[in-house]
């Protein structure tokens, strides 16, 4: 596993999978799931990985925050990049800073927290937590009334950041004021995209950001992989053909729910059982298994399709 500091050829070597977190009936992790989870991503060259959302870092208590960290830690290859997470609230960010500190993660992402939050109060609480673990720290924008460019910006200044995950969803990627005033007060490389396949094209053809966050990378390891590459090479025909294939399965995650279809979408497509959901979230309910699983089996065969190609 990657210990070492975060550059931005770290940033961008590989799409950052964003991965479920698989359990067992009574709640614990279910290691061997999560094992076959990660080495399909291994497989098919998708090598960084963070766990935050998808993964429901933001249910997990101090009570197995540790043994999680120190799973991942084992479980990931030699030349793999873990990345976890922690908060959203502050008094769980300061916890969690303890546990981190004595590990050899490079970074951690901040789970953003919008309310009861200030964006004074939220730039505040990074600052103390980054100070706290002792290494810059990923922010998360997911909202605009979270943190301010301005704050973001302060932030970067005073070394804190390691990377932004920039996730504020448009109706149209391309049109995004928010994201055009960030990129004009900060090095653009510190930014990823952090909202999947569909906006991957415009935030890196249009705004220049480096690489994208997937959910569904999990289940299409190969045809992710190829369009970072496609679009490393500006190659944005073949790019928006491989974003395509994505597109079934991220429109169940668009209507139904981002977190709970991928975490079902991994279990119905064979790739390995994710288990029951940790509380406060729940399971997809049954209605939707036969959309989500077509859509999940039929990335998953492209994705092996592409990789046999490529042999």
């Amino acid at each position: 596993m990657k210990t070492s500091d975060v550059t931005f050829n770290d940033l961008s070597r590989s799409v950052l999978a964003v991965p479920p977190l698989a359990r067992n009936p009574d709640l614990t992790v279910n290691r061997a799931a999560n094992l076959q989870l990660i080495r399909h991503l291994e497989n098919g060259g998708v090598t960084t990985m963070m766990y935050g959302g998808n993964a429901n870092f933001y249910n997990i208590g101090l009570y197995e925050y540790a043994a999680v960290l120190d799973f991942l830690a084992e479980a990931a290859g030699a030349d793999s990049w873990l990345i976890p997470s922690a908060g959203p609230d502050f008094g769980k960010l300061v916890d969690q800073a303890e546990i981190l500190k004595s590990r050899a993660f490079p970074t951690a992402m901040v789970l953003p927290q919008v309310f009861p939050a200030t964006v004074a109060g939220a730039a505040e609480g990074i600052r103390r937590f980054a100070d706290a673990f002792g290494r810059p720290v990923i922010v998360y924008l997911k909202a605009e009334n979270y943190l301010t460019p301005d704050a973001v910006q302060k932030l970067v200044d005073s070394g804190v950041v390691a990377a932004i995950k920039y996730a504020v969803v448009r109706e149209n990627s391309a049109i995004d004021a928010f994201l055009v005033r960030l990129c004009g007060l900060i090095d653009k490389r510190y930014i990823i995209s952090g909202i999947g396949e569909r906006p991957a094209i415009v935030h890196l053809q249009e705004f220049g950001l480096q690489s994208f966050t997937s959910g569904s990378v999990c289940v299409g390891p190969n045809g992710s992989r190829s369009l970072l590459e496609a679009l490393k090479r500006k190659d944005y025909a073949t790019a928006a053909r491989l974003r395509d294939a994505y597109i079934p399965l991220e429109d169940c995650r668009d209507e139904l729910s981002p977190i709970r279809v991928l975490h079902e979408a991994v279990t119905l497509a064979g790739i390995a059982d994710m288990g029951p959901m940790l509380p406060l979230l729940s399971n997809l309910d049954e209605r939707h298994h036969a959309r989500v699983g077509a859509a999940a089996r039929e990335l998953l065969a492209f994705d092996r399709k592409l990789a046999a190609k490529a042999a």
